[in-house]
């Protein structure tokens, strides 16, 4: 592990079993939780855990809950994926990653927050965990596969064929950076996922929702949030970042912190 890479709070750490492999899992512990249900951070399609970087801190900070995250298969400390991503790996993330994460940690109630595609699997997790899961954040999260997103990822595989990019990843995944690039750019671009859409789980998400979304978000225009606003079942607040990109968590982490507490001091 990269030493840099663990912050400064109090953490624990994890390796979770499931048939296909061990998931590294980690827990920023919030001082004061309480009895507080901990916020599980699903990742993007080029993230993991040492990606979030400061974020889960400051959001145990800002909210005084522990954070949780953790690698998918093939992602970040997380165990090499066997093979290729399926069709509708979205979905199958809650019984492939979150229900065993769930499991192992003991966890009852959460918050699921997630970030791009990690968004999708969140409202997903929402879905399949109605009475346990309290509330749904989602960042820069994709509804159905739309143009723009498909043009921002056109646009950052030519930048990752560029000689020494991929070696960008490789700080966070390793040997597994070229699987995790072609994870992300072959499953978006084939035709088997060009169906995808979020509309028939948010109409199973009850719980309170949080849709942040940048104004100029590369990979997703506005129609996202406001979909999610009609298509989830519970109440949507939605928070447009004015100028923002696809990770408002990272440009403005002090104001999303503080809007993500703010949302759940509600609850």
């Amino acid at each position: 592990m990269n030493p840099s890479a663990i912050p400064s709070c109090a953490t624990s750490e994890a390796l979770v079993p499931t048939p296909a492999g061990r998931l590294y899992a980690r827990r920023w512990h919030a001082d004061g939780a309480g009895g507080r249900a901990p916020v599980v951070l699903l990742h993007d399609s080029l993230g993991s855990v040492a990606l979030w970087r400061e974020f889960p801190e400051q959001l145990a900070a800002a909210t005084g809950r522990d954070v949780i995250a953790y690698d998918r298969l093939g992602f970040g400390w997380s165990d090499p994926h066997p093979g290729r991503l399926a069709a509708d790996f979205v979905a199958q993330e809650v019984q492939a990653g979150f229900t065993p994460v769930h499991r192992a940690l003991g966890l009852d109630a959460f918050v699921a927050l997630g970030h791009s595609v990690g968004g999708g699997m969140a409202a997903m997790v929402a879905a399949a965990y109605g009475a346990q899961c309290q509330a749904l954040v989602t960042e820069s999260a994709q509804t159905f596969v739309e143009d723009r997103t498909l043009q921002g990822i056109r646009a950052a595989r030519d930048d990752f064929a560029q000689p020494g990019q991929l070696q960008r990843l490789a700080r966070y995944h390793g040997d597994k950076a070229a699987w995790v690039l072609s994870a992300w750019v072959d499953s978006w671009l084939s035709p088997e996922f060009a169906g995808y859409r979020l509309d028939q789980a948010l109409a199973r998400v009850h719980c309170p929702v949080l849709a942040i979304h940048g104004e100029r978000d590369e990979f997703g225009s506005l129609v996202h949030p406001e979909n999610i606003r009609q298509w989830a079942a519970g109440p949507v607040e939605t928070e447009i970042i004015a100028g923002g990109g696809h990770v408002p968590h990272r440009e403005l982490p002090g104001r999303i912190t503080e809007r993500i507490a703010r949302f759940l001091a509600a609850l």
